[in-house]
């Protein structure tokens, strides 16, 4: 993460987020992409582990993981996940052979107080297309989708689409997706869904939260 990208405090923070906001794109993902990476984040003492693993697509076929382990540079405050484990994520997706075409983020996108969570702040950073895919919702309000697979409804903050609730298994909870940067909420739900098979959680999500944990009790 660039310098000017790292607050000394909570007042920077502030304003880092308001410029990157400003440049998040919610836009048609442009290409069907061919690699995808599923990042998360576990924490142990004052160290945060990030782990990233890549994937081929539209197979979801496993090619290689990669991981981070920092010191943890900013304090946790609500709304601000970026600046706790954002910097620790860059660098395990920077180790990958290569470049992820997308990123799937266990967070959110604009479906944020602020418009810039996670999958929306890194994606500005990294101009790579983000997908937040959080299992609770953060803000907004929502219809209850119907409890078939597939199926899903719009989460609505402050009058605005920001996201969808998404029925990933059948009679399962849903998850919350939200787009982070270069990409719209059906390119989002399209994305999620080719990537869910057995769990509830998109595979290259669910990989890297099991990596993280792995790494953690080590």
């Amino acid at each position: 993460m660039r310098k000017n990208l790292w607050p000394k405090d909570i007042l920077e923070a502030k304003k880092i987020q308001d410029i990157l906001r400003k440049k998040v794109k919610i836009i048609p993902l442009k290409k069907t992409p061919e690699l995808i990476a599923g990042v998360d984040a576990a924490f142990a003492g004052d160290k945060v582990i990030a782990v990233a693993a890549l994937y081929e697509y539209p197979e979801v076929r496993h090619i290689k993981d990669a991981f981070s382990i920092e010191k943890i540079r900013f304090p946790y405050i609500p709304g601000m996940l970026s600046f706790r484990e954002g910097h620790a994520i860059i660098n395990a997706i920077g180790k990958l052979d290569a470049k992820p075409d997308v990123i799937l983020f266990d967070g959110q996108g604009i479906a944020h107080p602020k418009g810039i969570g996670i999958a929306s702040h890194i994606g500005v950073i990294l101009n790579i297309p983000t997908i937040g895919c959080a299992k609770s919702r953060l803000v907004g309000e929502f219809k209850e989708p119907d409890v078939t697979k597939g199926i899903w409804t719009y989460l609505y903050y402050k009058g605005m689409k920001v996201g969808a609730v998404l029925r990933t298994r059948s009679n399962v909870k849903p998850v919350f997706v939200s787009p982070g940067h270069m990409i719209d909420i059906d390119s989002s739900v399209e994305v999620v869904m080719k990537c869910v098979f057995k769990y509830r959680i998109p595979e290259p999500l669910r990989m890297a939260d099991y990596l993280s944990k792995k790494l953690k009790s080590k």
